[in-house]
């Protein structure tokens, strides 16, 4: 466990929810090689819109238009809100352990460690 502040985390860049916080949903205590970072994001409230078998047009849209929006942002990589945002509440992430006991997410971007 790593404590940051009054948050505790499993780890750096292991996203939690935070449902007692005022106005954001998740934090993160980013790591990007010696720099750490307290990440807060998302809305309190509001739900993203990962890809889905048989989703509507209007939430293909409504994703669409949050990365456009955000592209900025999401671009600026691990130590920035928009990043995890995408990750966490606009794509699926399904973890995998492979034999040696590290977790991989599979995703519909692709892979990550």
């Amino acid at each position: 466990m790593i404590k940051r502040g009054k948050e505790q985390f499993q780890g750096f860049n292991k996203p939690k929810r935070t449902p007692s916080h005022p106005t954001k949903s998740h934090a993160v205590l980013a790591k990007s090689g010696d720099t750490v970072k307290l990440i807060r994001f998302g809305q309190q409230g509001v739900s993203g819109s990962p890809a889905k078998a048989g989703e509507s047009e209007a939430d293909k849209a409504r994703r669409k238009s949050f990365k456009a929006r955000h592209a900025q942002n999401i671009a600026k990589g691990k130590l920035s809100a928009g990043w995890w945002s995408s990750k966490v509440k606009w794509t699926i992430l399904i973890p995998l352990l492979n034999g040696m006991g590290y977790v991989y997410y599979a995703s519909n971007i692709g892979f990550q460690g």
